[in-house]
C-alpha cells in the first residue's frame, strides 16, 4: 500500500477535486476527525436554520433542522416533496407553546406512520420531532417525539343507541282535570369513529320522578370522548299538571293537562334525525278532560278526549342487540271522575290513571314517559315515574378492547358484533 503525506491537496483546474472512483470506498480510519469548515451535501446531516419560523404556513427541506415558534398562530409545516429513503427532518417547539397553537404537518402526497391520514398534529408543549422518509410503504416515521406517539390513529365504526330518561306523568293534587303523559327520553342512533386507545365516556338519564305535589323531566343521557361529536339525547319531557299545564319540552314532550291545553314539543333541542316527538293535546271539556299522551321515540302522544286520556306515543324499534325491542313509549294521559285513563306507548310506556289514583311508572332501561295522574275532590294522585335511559354500543368482536367501566352487560359473537349495554354511568376504551 502507497502512502502520500501532504498539508493541502487541491484541484489542478481550480474548479473541483475528485476522491476515488466509482464502486472505491474511503475510509476515514478510527479516531480521526472529518471537519467542516464549508458547506456539506449529500451527507445525512442536519443543518439547523438561524431564523425561527413564525409564519402559518412553511415548507420544509430535507437535512433541515427548524425551530417553530407558536406564540401568535398554529403553523402547518409542509413536508419535502419526493423525499428520498432516509431524508430528515426535525422541527422543535420554539417558545413551549404548542400546546396552546398546534403544529400540523401537510405530508404533501406522502404517507406517515403508514397512512396517509388523519394528517399528524403535535400539540404538547415542548416537543422536538425527528422523522424520518422510510419509502413510500410507510412514508415519514418519528425518530423521537415528545409523545411518542401514534400520530395517525385509525379508526373503527361502532353503531351506538343513546336513550335519555322518560319524563314523569304529571301529577293531580285532587279536584282537577286528568294530567297529561310523560314524554319519552330522546332517542338517537348514530356510527361512530373511536378511535383505539381513547376513553369514552357513557352517561345515563334517570326518568323524571312525581309526588302527589311535583313532577319532573326526565335526564339526559351521552356518550363522549376524544375524536367524536359529543352525543346528547335530552331527557323526556314530564306530563301537564296544575300551573304547567302543556307539561314539559324534551326528547319527546308531554301531554297537555286536561282540558283544553296545547301538548309540548319534541325533539328539542332539536336533532337531525329528530330524538323524539310532541304530546298530545288535551280533551276539550266535558265531565272528565282527558290529558294528552306523552310523546314516544316513534310516534307524537295521541290527544284525550272529553271522557278519556291519550294513549302514549309509539317507542321505535332496533335490533342493535340482536333482536328487535321497542323502546321509548310516551305515558298515558289520565281523566277525572270515572273517565278512562289512556294506555302506555308501545316500547314500556306508563298508563295514565283512569280516575283517581297514581299514574303507571315508564319501564326502566326503556327511556319511557310515565303514565298521568286521575284526581278528584278526595284523594290525589302522583305521576307515574319515567323509566331510566339506556345506551349500547356495537362493534365488530375483532375491535372490542375489552376494557370498560360501570359493569355493562357484555354480549360476544351477535353476527360477528361485541354488544355493550350501559344501564348506568361508566366508560369504555377502544
Amino acid at each position: 500500500m502507497s502512502e502520500v503525506k501532504v498539508n493541502k491537496v487541491s484541484p489542478r483546474s481550480g474548479t473541483g477535486l475528485q476522491l476515488g472512483d466509482s464502486g472505491d470506498t474511503i475510509t476515514i480510519p478510527s479516531g480521526a476527525t472529518l471537519a467542516n469548515a464549508g458547506t456539506a451535501t449529500g451527507f445525512a446531516s442536519i443543518a439547523w436554520q438561524s431564523s425561527i419560523v413564525t409564519a402559518a404556513t412553511h415548507t420544509a427541506a430535507a437535512g433541515q433542522g427548524l425551530w417553530l415558534d407558536t406564540s401568535s398562530n398554529a403553523i402547518t409545516l409542509t413536508l419535502p416533496a419526493s423525499p428520498s429513503v432516509g431524508d430528515q427532518v426535525i422541527f422543535t417547539d420554539y417558545a413551549r407553546n404548542w400546546g396552546t397553537n398546534a403544529v400540523t404537518l401537510n405530508l404533501n402526497s406522502e404517507k406517515f406512520q403508514g397512512n396517509a391520514t388523519p394528517v399528524p398534529v403535535y400539540d404538547t408543549s415542548g416537543e422536538s420531532v425527528d422523522i424520518v422518509y422510510s419509502g413510500s410503504t410507510k412514508g415519514w416515521i418519528p425518530n423521537t417525539d415528545g409523545a411518542v406517539a401514534l400520530e395517525t390513529p385509525q379508526t373503527y365504526s361502532v353503531t351506538s343507541l343513546v336513550l335519555a330518561g322518560g319524563g314523569s306523568g304529571g301529577y293531580n293534587p285532587g279536584n282537577e282535570y286528568g294530567s297529561g303523559g310523560g314524554g319519552a327520553g330522546g332517542y338517537r342512533t348514530q356510527t361512530l369513529g373511536l378511535s383505539p386507545g381513547s376513553t369514552y365516556t357513557i352517561t345515563v338519564g334517570d326518568g323524571g320522578t312525581s309526588s302527589t305535589s311535583a313532577s319532573a323531566n326526565g335526564s339526559n343521557s351521552s356518550i363522549s370522548g376524544s375524536g367524536i361529536t359529543t352525543v346528547t339525547s335530552t331527557g323526556g319531557g314530564k306530563g301537564g299538571h296544575v300551573g304547567a299545564l302543556s307539561g314539559a319540552t324534551g326528547g319527546s314532550g308531554g301531554g297537555a293537562k286536561g282540558a283544553g291545553n296545547t301538548g309540548s314539543a319534541g325533539n328539542t333541542p332539536s336533532t337531525s334525525p329528530s330524538q323524539g316527538n310532541s304530546g298530545g293535546d288535551s280533551g276539550s271539556g266535558g265531565p272528565n278532560g282527558g290529558g294528552g299522551g306523552g310523546g314516544g321515540a316513534g310516534g307524537t302522544g295521541p290527544n284525550g278526549t272529553t271522557t278519556a286520556g291519550g294513549a302514549g306515543g309509539a317507542g321505535a324499534a332496533s335490533s342493535i342487540t340482536g333482536s328487535s325491542v321497542i323502546r321509548g313509549g310516551g305515558g298515558g294521559g289520565a281523566t277525572y271522575g270515572g273517565g278512562s285513563g289512556g294506555s302506555g306507548g308501545s316500547g314500556g310506556g306508563g298508563a295514565g290513571s283512569s280516575s283517581t289514583g297514581s299514574g303507571t311508572a315508564g319501564t326502566v332501561n326503556l327511556g319511557a314517559g310515565g303514565g298521568g295522574a286521575g284526581g278528584n275532590d278526595a284523594a290525589a294522585g302522583a305521576g307515574g315515574n319515567g323509566g331510566k335511559g339506556v345506551v349500547i354500543l356495537s362493534m365488530l368482536d375483532a375491535n372490542y378492547s375489552g376494557t370498560t367501566t360501570g359493569s355493562p352487560t357484555v354480549a360476544t359473537g351477535v353476527s360477528g358484533q361485541t354488544v355493550l349495554t350501559f344501564t348506568g354511568t361508566g366508560s369504555y376504551t377502544a
